[in-house]
């Protein structure tokens, strides 16, 4: 079998786990969603279910993690001098998560904030390693902005995209 096919395959299905338990976070706690719930919904096994997670927060984390890895392909698309604090690629970041608003608001409103926090964390550390002297300035604004969105979102988007962006890049720190 293609390693890629597989690949693909085993990624669909980590995918469809984490769309079957944001689907069931929005009637029950994540406490109080069993992995025969999940497996029913994203239409997986049991077996399945438990070859790729042990806990519904380690699924959750992955569903994130894979999120994020959409979010990376699309940005290398983008123009290459664009830096990561300017207006353009603000705009970009809130537009390609707002796809993912739901996922986002409930993990707020389950108490699940810190999973996003320590997944944006994870990001920042692998994106400026090489730059040791910028991270709490990335940690500040990585922070920053995963709180406005999450509001933004929850209050209705009172405003566009457009004006949080250029709000947050407004007041964004300068990094390379």
């Amino acid at each position: 079998m293609d390693v890629n096919k597989k690949t693909q395959r085993n990624r669909f299905t980590r995918m469809c786990i984490g769309e079957a338990i944001v689907e069931l976070m929005k009637r029950d706690s994540l406490d109080k969603i069993t992995v025969s719930q999940i497996a029913k919904k994203a239409g997986i096994s049991r077996m399945t279910y438990y070859h790729y997670y042990d806990s519904k927060v380690n699924a959750i984390e992955d569903y994130l993690r894979e999120i994020i890895i959409q979010y990376l392909t699309e940005n290398k698309k983008r123009p290459k001098e664009e830096r990561f604090m300017e207006y353009s690629h603000i705009l970009f970041s809130i537009e390609f998560f707002d796809q993912y608003a739901t996922f986002f608001i409930i993990m707020e409103r389950q108490g699940l904030y810190s999973v996003l926090v320590n997944a944006v964390n994870h990001f920042m550390v692998e994106l400026y390693s090489d730059h040791k002297d910028m991270i709490y300035r990335a940690y500040y604004y990585a922070g920053a902005l995963l709180n406005t969105f999450i509001n933004w979102e929850k209050t209705g988007k009172l405003v566009p995209a457009q004006e949080v962006a250029k709000m947050i890049s407004e007041s964004a720190p300068k990094m390379p």
